[in-house]
């Protein structure tokens, strides 16, 4: 596999594009990154900062941090493994759902459109509630987005995947469970690319789709930084976690980071945990 310290885009028409073995040809995983670049420009560093995995084992756990310094074209993953493996997207699927769910119309308006609450109890309280896409994305309420995966149906929701070209593309295992137990996976790089193409406004879908979701993904205030993230957490529902997400971008000043975390989490405390040893991380890296 060549060096990635310093490879090229390849460039048909349109805008440049980048794959994985040339943009982050450091990394064992194999399998291409979607055929678009992160930004438009004619060069693409990648490195690994193993002293980011050491955030993780000060845990007591295992996991992976990838980021993307947009002004510095610059690509930064903690380890060699782990950041290019697929795992189920658990509620960071969020994120994309949102998106559909505006541009299909499913929801309209996502401060005035209300998902009334079904009646059943759930462990998770703020779950127990009407909610708006506002609220639900902030509760990060599977039930709610559930119902919209429903109202989308699988039709219409391969459609978009296919078009995001998210992960493995692949929604068999319920259109309500595909991201939670199902067959759905993706990895951090691709995590990265999702959003920052969210980020940019150039996903295949309308300007005000992009735009309401980028207004309503949850907004965490680090000094004079932003971090606008998505949270998961497979088996939330069911009080069994396994695994954590946390996936979005840091704003500070003009500077901009996209970033994806995941780490395996056994106990509260690593629950909690995501945000915090993110920070560790874009601390480290210099984004915020």
């Amino acid at each position: 596999m060549p060096s990635a310290s310093l490879p090229r885009f390849s460039t048909i028409s349109g805008p440049a594009v980048i794959n994985r073995r040339h943009a982050l040809g450091l990394l064992a995983a194999a399998s291409l990154l979607p055929s678009r670049s992160f930004a438009n420009v004619s060069y693409q560093r990648s490195e690994f900062r193993e002293d980011l995995s050491r955030r993780f084992f000060d845990l007591g756990t295992t996991g992976t941090f990838v980021a993307y310094k947009v002004d510095d074209y610059l690509i930064i993953a903690s380890d060699k493994v782990r950041s290019g493996e697929g795992k189920l997207p658990a509620s960071t699927f969020k994120i994309p759902n949102s998106v559909i769910a505006l541009e299909t119309g499913v929801v309209g308006d996502p401060d005035k459109d209300v998902f009334k609450w079904d009646g059943v109890t759930r462990p998770i309280e703020a779950w127990n509630k009407d909610h708006t896409l506002r609220s639900a994305i902030a509760a990060s309420a599977v039930p709610v987005y559930q119902e919209i995966a429903r109202r989308i149906g699988e039709e219409r929701m391969q459609k978009y995947v296919d078009l995001f070209e998210y992960g493995n593309r692949d929604i068999g295992g319920g259109i309500d469970q595909f991201w939670l137990t199902g067959n759905l996976r993706i990895d951090p790089v691709q995590q990265v690319d999702f959003v920052d193409r969210l980020r940019r406004g150039v996903l295949p879908v309308s300007k005000r789709s992009q735009d309401l979701v980028r207004d309503i993904l949850p907004v965490t205030k680090v000094g004079d930084a932003t971090i606008r993230a998505k949270s998961g957490l497979l088996g939330a529902e069911t009080g069994k976690p396994s695994l954590g997400w946390l996936v979005g971008w840091a704003e500070k000043g003009s500077q901009q980071t996209v970033f994806a975390m995941n780490m395996d989490c056994k106990e509260p405390s690593q629950i909690a945990a995501r945000m915090t040893v993110t920070q560790q991380c874009l601390t480290d890296i210099v984004a915020i």
